[in-house]
């Protein structure tokens, strides 16, 4: 998966689409302002649920996306970004062992 974010706008793509926050806000409102990145707030803790509602069934974003923010949205660049992640295998890291 490849994610891209504009830093100025805050507008984030997955895979050339344009990632809304209104999804994820109608599961957790945590920033009316919508997505940011680079630190440990309201606005990463968005982008995250965001990110694995994209991917992932709703009860698996909910549960881990605090987990993603902390491991990949809050080290983000607080500027514009571009990287590509796998998401499957960070799931079967942060599962390992819970089964």
């Amino acid at each position: 998966m490849k994610i891209k974010g504009d830093w100025e706008r805050r507008d984030v793509w997955v895979d050339e689409k344009y990632l809304s926050p209104e999804m994820s806000q109608n599961v957790y409102n945590h920033s009316p302002d919508g997505h940011c990145w680079g630190y440990s707030g309201s606005g990463p803790s968005q982008l995250a649920l965001s990110i694995l509602l994209y991917h992932f069934p709703e009860k698996i974003a909910v549960k881990y996306y605090q987990c993603f923010k902390q491991d990949v949205i809050a080290g983000l660049p607080k500027g514009d970004f571009q990287i590509e992640i796998d998401l499957e295998k960070w799931l079967e890291e942060k599962t390992k062992g819970e089964i």
